[in-house]
C-alpha cells in the first residue's frame, strides 16, 4: 500500500514561487513513477508533471514548461514540485499520485487514469 502526504502550498503573489512536497509512506516507493495535477474550481483535474522511479525522466504540461521544476529524493522518499513566476491561473488544489502499475518503469503518464495512489491535496493560491 502506497500513502501519499503534500505540503508546501499557500498564498502567494503573481511572479512568486513555492515548492511543493509529495511525502510517500510505501517500502517501494523508489521504483514507482510520480505525478503531479491540479484542479481549479470547476474544472477538471489536470496533469501537471510527471517523474520516473529514478528520476531519469520527466514530463512537464506545456502551461508549466520552463516555469517548474520536478524532482524527488528517494532516500526521504519524498518528490518536490519546485514553482517558480506562479500565475493567477496556476491557482489550484495540486495533488500527487503515484502509479503503481509497473515497477521501474521508463514510462511516466499524464492521465488521472494511470495513477493509483492520490494524496489529499494542498491548495495553492495566485493572487494577480
Amino acid at each position: 500500500q502506497v500513502q501519499l502526504v503534500e505540503s508546501g502550498g499557500g498564498l502567494v503573489q503573481a511572479g512568486g514561487s513555492l515548492r511543493l512536497s509529495c511525502a510517500v509512506v510505501g517500502r517501494t516507493f523508489s521504483s514507482y513513477a510520480i505525478g503531479w495535477f491540479r484542479q481549479a474550481p470547476g474544472k477538471e483535474r489536470e496533469f501537471v508533471s510527471a517523474i520516473n522511479w529514478n528520476g531519469g525522466l520527466t514530463y512537464y504540461t506545456d502551461s508549466v514548461q520552463g516555469r517548474f521544476t520536478i524532482s524527488r529524493d528517494n532516500a526521504k522518499n519524498t518528490v518536490y514540485l519546485q514553482m517558480n513566476s506562479l500565475k493567477a491561473e496556476d491557482t489550484a488544489v495540486y495533488y500527487c499520485a503515484a502509479d503503481g502499475s509497473e515497477r521501474y518503469s521508463q514510462v511516466v503518464r499524464s492521465t488521472v487514469s494511470g495513477y493509483d495512489y492520490w494524496g489529499q491535496g494542498t491548495q495553492v493560491t495566485v493572487s494577480s
